[in-house]
């Protein structure tokens, strides 16, 4: 079978490396030094297994600007183009899915489109039926920053938005390409499939706001967070995961669908899930406060990214902590290997970790690193688990 993916990143890759086990994959990208990249088996992501399967797998895959070459003849047309939140209209900007749908309706009109872009709820039957077009269905993806193909491989559960033979027939590709065995799968209706992926989410950034709330009143009273977390969290009901304070969340997903949620729940009584988002702002104000109260001349930011093994950082919340510090006017130096710029918002990039070290009397790192550890009294991290 031919499968088309829109998009090579962190969603179109792992799910193309999935498929291409047992099937002709073709991803369409309108990035050419990604699709170079893809030719040459190097993986325009952070993400170890990608590159392990580019290099190592025999896949039957391969990279293309060209629409008509992706399209045709393709049974599935795999939607997985960045989503962006709009602050402005206070919703997701679609239009790249969009752009997919109006070309594959000229191309290749039979095709069943497959959006894995995170949308509002109730977006894929409006767009069913703005195109008059049956043939798509949202199927949401559950993935990590860094650990994307290895949440395909071993993937919680399989939502598909629609109960149907065709829902089925994409369901079981995916089921193929996973290692797990027994995975769960749960055919639902397209909104409620975008429900599950917008509150699934919500429900993590609630559980990073939780433990970061309990973090700040243990700070503000003298106490240990470490020990109460560690208390907490051995009722099997809570559980010891995904508990250790932070910055406040951050990344591709968590502050957008959150921020969609709230807007989705219009016209719903709520309390809880405004409350999420502003518990993450509150959060990121108190995190720059304690930082302030220190008095540093020269404050280096630790790498920008979300996570170790990620390249991502969009929506980082160290960069809130940046910016509210150096609203207060307080020098805001940064280190991150990954960028190239001599600036990042006007700030100084240093390219060298001694000479950052050196120059910051203060250095904040959303988690600890063993690079940092011989500087560990000029640090100010959260990071009390050393994980994730």
């Amino acid at each position: 079978m031919k499968i088309a993916i829109v998009g090579t990143g962190y969603v179109g890759l792992s799910n193309a490396m999935l498929l291409a086990q047992h099937h002709e994959v073709v991803a369409l990208d309108i990035v050419p030094k990604r699709v170079e990249m893809l030719g040459l088996q190097e993986s325009p992501v952070e993400d170890v297994d990608i590159q392990h399967y580019l290099k190592s797998k025999p896949l039957n895959f391969k990279a293309t600007l060209d629409k008509q070459e992706a399209y045709d003849g393709a049974a599935f047309v795999i939607i997985a183009t960045p989503t962006d939140y709009d602050p402005k209209t206070n919703y997701f900007n679609t239009s790249s899915i969009e752009d997919v749908i109006r070309d594959v309706l000229a191309i290749n009109p039979s095709a069943v489109m497959v959006i894995k872009s995170t949308v509002p709820v109730g977006y894929t039957e409006k767009i069913r039926r703005q195109f008059n077009a049956l043939n798509i269905i949202f199927s949401p993806e559950f993935l990590r920053e860094g650990k994307a193909l290895y949440d395909n491989l071993y993937p919680s559960r399989i939502v598909v938005g629609e109960q149907s033979e065709r829902a089925e027939v994409f369901a079981n590709l995916l089921k193929e390409g996973a290692l797990k065995e027994d995975v769960e799968v749960l055919f639902t209706g397209n909104t409620e499939a975008e429900a599950i992926k917008l509150f699934a989410n919500t429900y993590l950034a609630m559980r990073i706001a939780y433990f970061n709330e309990l973090d700040t009143y243990a700070l503000t009273h003298g106490l240990d967070t470490k020990q109460i977390i560690e208390g907490v969290c051995l009722d099997p009901r809570i559980g010891g995961h995904y508990n250790n304070p932070s910055f406040g969340y951050g990344g591709y997903c968590l502050p957008k669908d959150t921020k969609q949620l709230v807007v989705n729940y219009e016209q719903v009584p709520q309390n809880l899930i405004g409350a999420i988002v502003e518990a993450n702002s509150t959060r990121k104000d108190f995190i720059a406060n304690s930082i302030l109260e220190r008095q540093p001349k020269v404050v280096g930011i630790y790498r920008l990214i979300m996570k170790s093994g990620s390249d991502n950082f969009r929506a980082s919340s160290i960069q809130g902590i940046m910016k509210r510090i150096k609203a207060k006017g307080v020098e805001v130096i940064v280190y991150e290997p990954l960028l190239t710029e001599s600036h990042f918002f006007n700030s100084r990039v240093i390219a060298t970790l001694t000479q950052f070290t050196d120059e910051a009397d203060l250095i904040v790192a959303n988690r600890l690193t063993d690079e940092i550890r011989a500087v560990s009294s000029k640090v100010y991290s959260r990071d009390l688990f050393g994980n994730d």
